[in-house]
């Protein structure tokens, strides 16, 4: 039985079903939205990496390279991250005159230090005016590009922002809102809000609402659509050495099969190739090599693999050393239950490292600094 779901819009972009990869610095580079592309038969929307709009503007060459969407990817979707109007909108109309993207996606909900303790991220909706300018600069500059963002509840819970910062973006033409159900204190610890982003629909209904957070199986996204009335949902750590996860969302949505089980042969498989993916991106085997290191504990969890194996992978420097360990591996285990639920980050410190005074006015916006723009990891 197919679940009867509207078509989620993202301007002229149809999203169906409506489900949308989080940006997340260092993962969702070409070579990772490729295998979750694959896995969903090309159905979603799947976001590059967070770009700095100032390191954009100045070209910085690795900034460059995210910004290089396979010749497949449509539409092609850029989140940016800024704290100065002028700049914001310098990259905006950059992307546009390039034609660099099909849409924009605007950052405000990274909670890491580096970004609040300059008024970046999830600290930047607390000021009011400065938000507004923003939104004003990249919609103004846009053209025919949707134009949408994502945000969190808020700094912690004496400082929630997100019902302001909706109204805010409707009224200036933003097409649509993902909300991560945690404050910026929360960071990745405790349970999701997802009351937070019912409330958030019913705030602002003239726009569609995205759900983000707690969301680890098609089942979990299902219930968010179910729960809370939002338009589509968006994934992130849940996908994290499971791209095949956007197979199940479709499977879940359309309601056409089963949900993957992999096998461990077929997991290393997958990590195979997206190690030789990243290979090719770079430019150099071994450095794509090392760069999935990152990657193996998450598509391990739940196998019967020994800490040293686990080891011997997380630090190979080549495809033919990682075939090698691959193939120790009893590669004929089954699925493990239980293997999915949270993964990477998880905790939650409860503190926002903030500008000096930065919660003393919402609509004093002296405080922010452009040194926020420095970064081009963003966070």
């Amino acid at each position: 039985m197919t679940t009867a779901l509207p078509m989620l819009s993202i301007g002229p972009h149809s999203v169906q079903p409506p489900v949308v990869l989080a940006p997340m610095a260092g993962i969702t580079n070409a070579p990772f939205r490729t295998l979750c592309r694959e896995f969903s038969g090309g159905k979603g929307l799947f976001v590059s990496e967070m770009i700095t709009t100032r390191a954009l503007v100045e070209r910085n060459e690795k900034t460059m390279q995210l910004v290089h969407f396979d010749a497949t990817e449509t539409p092609r979707s850029i989140q940016l991250y800024g704290v100065d109007p002028v700049t914001v909108g310098k990259a905006v109309r950059m992307i546009v005159d390039e034609d660099l993207a099909d849409h924009i996606d605007l950052n405000f909900g990274c909670p890491v230090p580096k970004v609040t303790r300059k008024g970046g991220g999830s600290a930047l909706p607390y000021k009011r005016p400065l938000l507004r300018a923003i939104l004003n600069e990249a919609v103004s500059n846009a053209g025919e590009l949707p134009v949408t963002m994502k945000m969190r509840k808020g700094i912690n819970d004496d400082h929630l922002t997100y019902l302001d910062a909706g109204r805010i973006a409707v009224e200036e033409g933003v097409t649509a809102i993902a909300l991560h159900g945690r404050t910026a204190a929360q960071h990745y610890g405790g349970t999701a809000d997802w009351d937070a982003i019912a409330r958030l629909k019913e705030h602002v209904p003239e726009i569609p609402v995205l759900g983000n957070g707690d969301i680890w199986s098609a089942d979990d996204a299902l219930r968010m659509m179910r729960e809370t009335g939002c338009d589509g949902v968006v994934v992130g750590r849940g996908c994290l050495g499971r791209p095949w996860l956007f197979g199940d969302l479709v499977a879940g949505f359309e309601g056409t099969g089963a949900y993957a089980a992999p096998t461990l042969r077929e997991v290393a498989a997958v990590m195979r190739r997206h190690a030789e993916l990243l290979g090719e991106w770079i430019g150099d085997e071994a450095r794509g090599v090392i760069d999935f290191r990152k990657h193996v504990a998450w598509y391990l969890k739940g196998f019967s693999v020994g800490s040293e194996m686990r080891k011997k992978l997380a630090i190979s420097s080549s495809l033919d050393e990682m075939d090698a360990h691959l193939s120790e591996l009893n590669l004929d285990q089954a699925w493990p239950v239980g293997a999915d639920g949270p993964r990477g980050r998880s905790s939650g410190n409860g503190r926002v490292v903030l500008p000096d005074g930065w919660l003393k006015d919402p609509y004093d916006c002296s405080a922010v600094s452009t040194e926020a723009e420095l970064d081009t990891s963003g966070g």
